[in-house]
């Protein structure tokens, strides 16, 4: 059985994480975790535009959340829900890297475990495929991947220049 996306990418590192990560982001085929989340959106004009343009939930407070990971050796796809909101994005494996297709955004994801934590940077973006973005665009786009109380829990937020914050999603999942 060949390796997934996170473990080819986190190597060694990936066989130290908790329970929780090894076992969502081991998944194969169609698995389908539930959960609860928290949305906070910017309230800058840009900010708005920008998070429409990516497709991304508005702000609700305990949202039922609802993730699909479709998961190929080179390719996986997470079909999130947060109430009735819907973002899918797609995530590809590149020359060890990953890769992360959101809207009209590709970004390049740095994927960093440690302590038991997997954090998201990104190094790279380009618009609808074409058009490189300066990385330092997205120094405050972050997120945070660890175990809490056994449970998989997450941290999402991004932070753009000028438009200032575009979401900060936080919350947990559970194998369905």
């Amino acid at each position: 059985m060949q390796p997934s996306v996170f473990q080819q990418v986190l190597g060694a590192a990936f066989f130290r994480l908790p329970d929780s990560l090894r076992q969502l982001h081991s998944s194969r085929g169609l698995v389908r975790y539930t959960g609860r989340a928290t949305v906070e959106r910017g309230r800058n004009p840009l900010a708005r535009l920008c998070a429409w343009l990516a497709g991304l939930p508005p702000a609700g407070q305990d949202v039922a959340t609802v993730v699909e990971f479709e998961c190929e050796p080179a390719r996986e796809t997470w079909r999130r829900r947060f109430g009735e909101a819907r973002m899918t994005s797609t995530l590809r494996l590149r020359g060890g890297r990953l890769r992360e297709r959101l809207g009209p955004v590709s970004l390049r994801i740095e994927l960093h475990a440690n302590e038991g934590v997997v954090w998201w940077t990104v190094s790279g973006a380009r618009l609808f495929g074409l058009l490189p973005l300066p990385a330092s665009m997205f120094d405050g786009v972050r997120c945070r991947e660890f175990e809490q109380d056994g449970r998989y829990r997450f941290e999402v937020e991004a932070v753009l220049p000028v438009a200032g914050r575009v979401i900060r999603y936080s919350g947990w999942l559970e194998r369905a």
